[in-house]
């Protein structure tokens, strides 16, 4: 997964300044003694501080007990960094920037692998425009506040567009009541087409309270529907591995939490408000 700008500039600014940190050891007047005219070392600590479990958790690697520094170009460099110690920042930016192209790259290939089960997989409900020039995915999970949070987003943006196709990918991952919801949804569509489907999803997701049988056969009944008939559906066997697949290409795609949309050759992890898919949307068709 991509980090988030604060969290990757966070590991940049604590890469730069241990680096600075470690030149300031080994180059200022309290640094350990010479063991050549050119060379000096700096030993750290072998007692982890709360600094260096910290940075471990962000994935950061610990330094070796024993680094070897050129006396001299580390007392250049430490008194440049103090002179300029904007250039840290400049070097955080561009590790920040070639670390999202890496993303991308790794994203584009992830699409490409699996791109029928993404965009083809023959059981996922298809709204929007079915012949629009672009497809927008969502994978997402009906007790997801951020994907309740999303729905009139991604509607709007759909109205707005007129020309985007939209493939919902059922990934109940919140617990029983998730799958639950999922599982209604699945069999209305099972039972009833595409329109009922499409009228429950609306309904579940924008539903504030729990769900359960009795909720679910209510909603069932509203939408003109045998609410015996949609509950007895819900452990079929053909539901179940539609759940299973759409868990097993979102573990492909390195999906881990939802609303996780993916349009075209672009992924976008999270809430994504419909002025920037309608942004992502004009710069695909560029």
């Amino acid at each position: 997964m991509t980090l988030p700008v604060t969290d990757t500039a966070l590991i940049g600014t604590c890469m730069a300044a241990a680096a600075l940190g470690v030149l300031v050891l080994s180059s200022a007047g309290g640094s350990a003694p010479l063991d050549t005219p050119a060379q000096t070392e700096a030993t750290t600590s072998t007692q982890p501080d709360t600094a260096d479990a910290a940075l471990a958790q962000l994935g950061a690697q610990p330094l070796p007990d024993t680094i070897a520094v050129d006396a001299e170009f580390g007392e250049k460099v430490r008194s440049y960094l103090l002179q300029n110690p904007e250039v840290i920042f400049e070097a955080v930016a561009e590790y920040e920037m070639r670390n999202t192209a890496s993303q991308a790259g790794m994203d584009l290939a992830l699409i490409d692998a699996n791109y029928d089960e993404i965009f083809n997989d023959g059981y996922s409900w298809v709204g929007g425009n079915p012949d629009g020039d672009l497809t927008l995915v969502e994978f997402m999970d009906y007790q997801c506040g951020f994907c309740k949070r999303a729905y009139p987003e991604v509607t709007d943006f759909l109205e707005q567009d007129g020309n985007v196709r939209l493939i919902i990918k059922e990934f109940p991952i919140l617990g029983p009541e998730s799958e639950l919801a999922s599982r209604f949804a699945i069999a209305v569509k099972k039972l009833a087409g595409d329109d009922a489907y499409g009228a429950a999803h609306s309904a579940l997701i924008q539903y504030e309270g729990r769900y359960s049988p009795d909720m679910l056969t209510d909603l069932a009944v509203d939408l003109g529907l045998d609410g015996d008939a949609v509950l007895a559906m819900l452990n079929d066997d053909d539901i179940t591995t539609i759940l299973s697949e759409n868990r097993a290409l979102a573990q492909r795609l390195q999906i881990s939490g939802t609303p996780s949309f993916i349009m075209e050759t672009e992924f976008l992890r999270g809430f994504v408000p419909a002025d920037t898919l309608a942004l992502v949307a004009e710069n695909l068709r560029e």
